[in-house]
């Protein structure tokens, strides 16, 4: 018996979302065995129907980027039966484990691997070997399975009539075998996108489209500058209007409650509050160097102590400063939740990246035990990172509570953007050696970076300008100076270690590069915005810095730059990948830049284009995929405008789930690479954020020309798997910044190559 996906699971009221149809039966059952974390149990992950069918629990979430099909095929692989026998339920508290968020390209890495989704699979197929084996009256090392069915010669029995509509009652096995990729035959192909039909022909439920009965609708009064407070709400000018329900005030928290969206809307936009000015904010024209003066969290990631030594005797010294802007999620759709509070539980239907996060900081919101609300993921906004999706939840939450009705809120554009948690700002200053070859023997990296709040967490609703508002406190910067002595292992989690470094702790070697003298020091700030995660945070502006100067040591040498990349790198993956893009993208060998005369004196319009190619590569987190990337630009010298033809990547993410997919992300993350390099930047003046629409945070512009983009998979079978949603996106701003060199001569290290930067150097 099959049910509506709105009916796919009933707890105390709440409507679970899936892209596919789950058998009653078997969620029943598997509800009922879900008590406390079910992390470690088969149980917790898997379930067995009686007509055969599998539903799978992943914590897990799919936000646009193929995972809900790429761990569909995890589990049919694992089991040995097709796609359309799996049914995957993801996300929800107190029915599917807690996996933290979905974040930093950790979902495969997590899920595929040893441990969690895939473990659960291997266990649960070797349990039901042996179970037929026990049926047969023969050993397993004589049966066969297919789709499900185990067959013994001519007999044969079914998962269904093994174990059909019964627990395992088994802990994970962490000796189970995995199958290993050579003998794959679901993951590894190009399955489609599971969720697709339904996209296209506009059947998916996002959380934009849940309906609950006797829900209304509210809509958040922001402060109308950064740091304001309320003073005072009148709320006469909109407690006559039709729809009135209340106006909602926690501390600083204002909201409006009406029958119906436009009435909110409306309202919210005529309320009279009166809110009392936060500090002026610091001009951004110097915000770069603002950092360098604040107080300041340290951190040492190496130091071999004698950088100073080898940069004063070294045969050239190269200098440079690279400056990152704050960035906005900039997500299409506004972020939207609806919340169900009654007296002693509570439902939200969220986007959040992390339901069991959401669930807990609620609850501290809210004033109520954990265990009495349920978070349930439904798809909104396409976010990579952490747009307005927790914040909304808890607009919702709040007024639900306040009113006891479901409540809908969806935020306006202007106070998402102006209210986000942004990506960080950054500059970074860096110092390299070179000897009287051209090699570096000495590598100097200092950076300042400004954070404020974050992912809300398990415990801290004020990471978020909600839970800021109603009174919770964000995270606390705790400055530390001077930094401490790196201790332990590398850990190179945000890339502020250049991959061409021996990365050397305690006179262990923990990098993938040959440069042994090295210090990298970083310094945290406090923001006046918020900031939170946002696709590649951190590693793609320490990329950035450290592909760009690469770049400017091999010009400084005289040196083709993948040869003197190679020069400088030991890892033999990272060393492929290079080699594969720059072989795809017909690299050739030569220095950057490409000429002396860039056509600035010709009157001719054909020579006042120049061409160029760059190229970057990283191993991200230091361990978490590989990329490189070739950028081949022109350059319009009468106009500074920067027209991107083509970029070649190659990847190793080490066993490929699912080449389309992979190939999807990679390409998916360079074009966002590529917006937020050229376009993207948050501006603000002395009181508020100012880029607050379309017109004001320039993305791509109508018309915009779509580079070709050729992406080569390296598949190595025998490594663990590794991310690759954000590999391709932390490499892009070099490799166009590099060719913008290469092309023009002129080195420019402050993103976004805006048509004003490039034509000033022009």
């Amino acid at each position: 018996m099959s049910t509506s996906r709105r009916a796919i699971l009933k707890s105390g009221g709440a409507l679970i979302v899936s892209f596919a149809f789950t058998p009653a039966e078997v969620l029943g059952q598997a509800l009922a065995t879900l008590v406390g974390n079910p992390s470690q149990e088969v149980d917790g992950w898997l379930a067995i129907g009686a007509d055969g069918s599998i539903t799978a629990y992943t914590g897990k979430c799919e936000m646009g980027q193929g995972l809900y099909t790429a761990q569909t095929q995890l589990v049919a692989e694992e089991l040995c039966v097709r796609v359309e026998r799996v049914r995957l339920i993801q996300c929800v508290t107190g029915t599917t484990p807690d996996q933290g968020v979905t974040s930093g390209a950790q979902s495969h890495p997590q899920n595929f691997n040893h441990a969690n989704l895939a473990l659960a699979g291997a266990t649960a197929r070797e349990a039901l070997m042996q179970m037929a084996s026990q049926h047969f009256g023969t050993p397993v090392d004589q049966l066969s399975v297919r789709d499900g069915v185990v067959t013994h010669q001519t007999r044969k029995v079914t998962y269904g009539e093994l174990i059909g509509g019964r627990r395992f009652n088994l802990s994970l096995n962490a000796g189970a075998t995995r199958r290993h990729p050579r003998e794959w035959t679901v993951l590894g192909t190009p399955v489609k996108r599971l969720d697709m039909p339904e996209m296209v022909t506009g059947r998916l439920e996002y959380v934009h489209n849940v309906r609950v009965s006797g829900m209304v609708h509210g809509r958040v009064v922001r402060p109308p500058t950064v740091g304001a407070t309320v003073v005072s709400v009148d709320d006469s000018s909109v407690s006559g209007m039709p729809g009135f329900i209340k106006v909602v005030i926690k501390k600083d928290f204002v909201g409006v409650v009406f029958e119906k969206q436009w009435q909110a809307v409306q309202a919210a936009n005529r309320l009279k509050a009166t809110w009392k000015p936060g500090p002026a904010l610091p001009p951004q024209a110097t915000f770069h160097d603002h950092m360098r003066t604040l107080p300041s969290r340290d951190t040492l990631l190496v130091d071999s102590k004698d950088v100073d030594a080898r940069l004063a005797s070294a045969a050239q010294v190269v200098r440079a400063t690279y400056l990152h802007p704050y960035h906005m999620h900039g997500s299409v759709g506004a972020s939207c939740a609806v919340a169900d509070v009654k007296a002693d539980s509570a439902t939200v239907w969220s986007p959040t990246q992390g339901v069991y996060p959401q669930r807990d900081s609620c609850a501290l919101l809210l004033g109520m035990p954990k265990e009495k609300v349920k978070v349930i993921y439904t798809r909104g906004s396409g976010c990579y990172g952490i747009n307005g999706a927790d914040t909304v939840s808890y607009d919702a939450a709040l007024m639900s509570q306040a009113v006891g009705r479901p409540v809908r809120v969806q935020l306006s554009r202007k106070d998402e953007m102006a209210h986000e948690n942004f990506g960080l700002a950054f500059v970074v200053d860096q110092r390299a050696g070179l000897d009287r070859d051209g090699n570096i023997i000495a590598w100097d990296y200092e950076a300042w970076s400004p954070v404020r709040g974050g992912r809300p967490g398990y415990g801290q609703p004020g990471n978020q300008v909600t839970g800021y508002l109603a009174g919770f406190p964000p995270a606390r910067l705790a400055p530390r100076s001077p930094a401490p002595a790196p201790t332990g292992l590398l850990a190179n989690g945000q890339n502020v270690v250049p991959s061409y470094v021996a990365g050397a702790i305690n006179g262990v070697s923990g990098g993938t590069g040959t440069v042994t003298g090295e210090r990298m020091l970083s310094h945290v700030v406090e923001s006046p915005f918020w900031t939170g995660p946002l696709r590649s945070p951190n590693r793609l502006q320490n990329t950035f810095a450290h592909e760009c100067m690469m770049d400017e040591l091999a010009a400084a040498a005289k040196a083709d730059p993948v040869e003197y990349r190679l020069r400088h790198l030991r890892d033999p993956r990272l060393r492929a990948v290079l080699q594969a893009a720059a072989k795809a993208a017909h690299w050739q060998t030569r220095p950057s830049p490409a000429r002396s005369d860039v056509g600035r004196n010709s009157s001719s319009a054909a020579s006042r284009i120049v061409s160029g190619r760059g190229i970057a590569c990283v191993l991200y987190e230091g361990d978490n995929g590989y990329c490189a990337m070739v950028a081949e630009v022109d350059i319009h010298l009468d106009t500074g405008a920067v027209d991107v033809k083509r970029l070649t990547m190659a990847l190793d993410c080490g066993p490929i789930s699912n080449p389309d997919g992979l190939r999807n992300q990679a390409e998916g993350g360079a074009l966002h690479g590529l917006s937020r390099t050229l376009f993207e930047e948050v501006t603000w003046d002395a009181e508020k954020v100012t880029s607050v629409d379309w017109r004001t945070y320039r993305t791509f512009p109508v018309g915009f020309r779509v580079p070709a983009i050729e992406t080569v998979l390296i598949n190595t079978m025998d490594a663990e798997a590794n991310g690759a949603g954000e590999t391709s996106i932390t490499v892009t701003p070099a490799a166009i910044g590099n060719a913008i060199f290469d092309a023009m001569g002129v080195r420019l290290r402050q993103v976004p190559f805006t048509p004003e930067r490039v034509g000033s150097r022009a």
